[in-house]
C-alpha cells in the first residue's frame, strides 16, 4: 500500500511511453496479476488491467459504481462539468451534449467546419518548413471547437486571448495539485477564472438580444445559443459545460492526431496506403466537380478508420479512469468494500498481448474486417459515461488526415515520442519537417 496518505501515487504517475505499461504497471501486474489493491491519490484502490473486470466496472455505473475524480480536478473542470457529475446530473449535461453532437450535426454542419479548419492550419504550411505538430493540431482543433460552441472566429482578439488562457489552463490540468502563487495548478484555477469571465460576458450580451428580439435562434447555431434557448440550465452549469466540451473536444483529439502522425512516420506502409485510400477518394470527387467532402465521402475511409483505430488503442490518449464503489462488490471471487476506489486501466487491456497481437506494434492492418468489442477496445471508455464526442473526435481525425496525406509527407526533425504523466503528452511538441508530396518524389 505504500506511503501513509500518499501511498504508491509517484509511482504510478512516473513518466513512462503511452504505448507502454510503464514500470509500476508491469511489475505489479507480474507479481499480484490483473487485479490489485493499493493505495493511490490518497485513498485505498483497486487497480484493474482485466478486460472483463473494467467492462463490468463501466457497465454497472449508477448501480455499484460512480465517478469519482480527485477534488483538485474538479476544482480546476468544475463541480457542473461532465466529468465532475454523477446520477442524473451527468445524464442531464450528457444528453444536451449529445443533442448537440447529434448524428445529422455532424453531417451538416460540423463536417464542413471540421474541413475548413483543417485546411485554414495545412494552408500555411510550405514545402520544407519545419513546425511543431502538436501546435498546428491544436490550432486546428481549438478554432474548430470554439467556433461550434461560441462562434468566435480565429485571429480575432477575444480568441486569441481565450487561447492563451486555455494553454495555461491545461497546463495546470496536467501539474501536481499545488496551489501557491506562480504553480501551474494555481495559474490554471486563475485561467480558469479569466475563460469563465470572457464566456460569462458573452452570455450577458445574448441575453440582451433575446430580451429585444425575443430569439437568439436565427442569430447562433453555437452551443452557446442551444444552451440559452433550449436548455434550464443555470449561469454556472452552463460554463462548466461549455469548457468541459471544450476540453473534451480539444485536447483529446490534439492529441490523438499528434499521435497519427508519430506513428505514420514511423510506418511508410500505412501512410503510404493512406495516402492511395485518400487520392482514389478525391479522383472520384474530380470526376463529379466536387470539391467538398460530404458524408458518402468519409464513410468510404476504411482505412483510415483502421489507422485511427490503431493510433487510439497504441497511444492510450485516455490511460485510467477513475470510479468509486457505492456498495459492496463481489466479483469472482474478490469482496471489495464499499467507499473504495477502482481505477480501471484502459491502456493495460489496449497493449494485452493476450488480447492483441504483437501489442507494442503498430498495426493497422489487425483491424481490417475486424469489428472492436467493447472487451478489447474502450479508448472513449464505456457505458452510460462514454465520451459523448467520440464520433466527433473520430471525424476530426479523418478529415484532418485526408488532406495532411494528400498535400504533405514529414519526418521527424528531433526524436520525440509520447509520454503519459498520467495525461499524454510530446515533450517537444512533436517537431517535424514537412515536404509538398506535389514537389518531391514520395518515398
Amino acid at each position: 500500500m505504500g506511503w501513509p496518505f500518499i501511498g504508491e501515487t509517484f509511482a504510478y504517475l512516473k513518466h513512462h511511453p503511452s504505448f507502454s505499461l510503464g514500470t509500476y504497471l508491469q511489475t505489479h501486474i507480474h507479481r499480484y496479476g490483473k487485479i490489485f489493491k493499493s493505495n493511490l491519490f490518497g485513498e485505498p484502490t483497486i487497480v484493474s488491467a482485466d478486460a472483463g473486470f473494467n467492462r463490468f466496472i463501466l457497465q454497472n455505473e449508477g448501480r455499484f459504481f460512480e465517478a469519482s475524480y480527485p477534488e483538485s480536478v474538479v476544482r480546476i473542470m468544475g463541480e457542473w462539468s461532465m466529468l465532475a457529475l454523477t446520477g442524473e446530473g451527468h445524464k442531464e449535461m450528457r444528453s444536451i451534449a449529445l443533442n448537440f453532437l447529434s448524428s445529422d450535426i455532424l453531417r451538416n454542419r460540423l463536417l464542413p467546419d471540421i474541413e475548413q479548419h483543417a485546411l485554414l492550419v495545412i494552408n500555411t504550411w510550405k514545402d520544407g518548413l519545419y513546425l511543431s505538430a502538436t501546435e498546428e493540431t491544436k490550432k486546428f482543433t481549438f478554432y474548430m471547437m470554439v467556433k461550434n460552441i461560441l462562434s468566435m472566429e480565429p485571429g480575432k482578439p477575444e480568441t486569441e486571448k481565450i487561447r492563451r488562457e486555455y494553454t495555461t489552463f491545461m497546463e495546470g490540468v496536467v501539474s501536481m495539485p499545488l496551489e501557491f502563487p506562480g504553480t501551474p495548478y494555481s495559474k490554471a484555477l486563475k485561467s480558469r477564472r479569466e475563460i469563465c469571465n470572457e464566456i460569462g460576458r458573452m452570455m450577458d450580451s445574448r441575453m440582451k438580444e433575446m430580451n429585444r428580439q425575443g430569439d437568439l435562434k436565427g442569430n447562433n447555431n453555437d452551443m452557446l445559443c442551444w444552451c440559452l434557448t433550449e436548455s434550464k440550465l443555470s449561469r454556472e452549469q452552463i460554463l462548466d459545460l461549455l469548457l468541459s466540451m471544450l476540453f473534451a473536444g480539444h485536447e483529446t483529439s490534439t492529441v490523438a492526431l499528434s499521435l497519427a502522425i508519430f506513428f505514420l512516420a514511423h510506418c511508410p506502409k500505412a501512410f503510404q496506403q493512406l495516402r492511395d485510400e485518400h487520392l482514389q477518394i478525391a479522383r472520384k470527387k474530380t470526376e463529379r466537380g466536387e470539391t467538398k467532402l460530404n458524408w458518402e465521402d468519409y464513410k468510404q475511409m476504411e482505412f483510415t478508420e483502421c489507422v485511427v483505430k490503431e493510433t487510439l488503442r497504441l497511444g492510450n490518449v485516455v490511460k485510467f479512469l477513475h470510479r468509486k464503489a457505492t456498495q459492496d462488490v463481489h466479483y469472482q471471487g474478490y469482496d471489495i468494500p464499499r467507499g473504495w476506489k477502482f481505477l480501471p486501466v484502459l491502456s493495460a487491456v489496449h497493449l494485452d498481448g493476450s488480447i492483441h497481437k504483437d501489442p507494442q506494434e503498430f498495426n493497422p492492418w489487425r483491424w481490417q474486417n475486424k469489428s472492436a468489442s467493447a472487451v478489447e477496445f474502450m479508448p472513449y471508455g464505456g457505458g452510460n459515461r462514454l465520451c459523448a464526442g467520440a464520433e466527433l473526435a473520430k471525424l476530426e481525425l479523418a478529415v484532418f488526415l485526408h488532406h495532411l496525406v494528400l498535400n504533405y509527407r514529414w519526418e521527424l526533425a528531433k526524436h520525440d515520442e509520447p509520454t503519459a504523466f498520467p495525461y499524454v503528452e510530446f515533450d517537444k511538441g512533436l517537431p517535424i519537417q514537412v515536404f509538398n508530396i506535389s514537389k518531391h518524389t514520395l518515398i
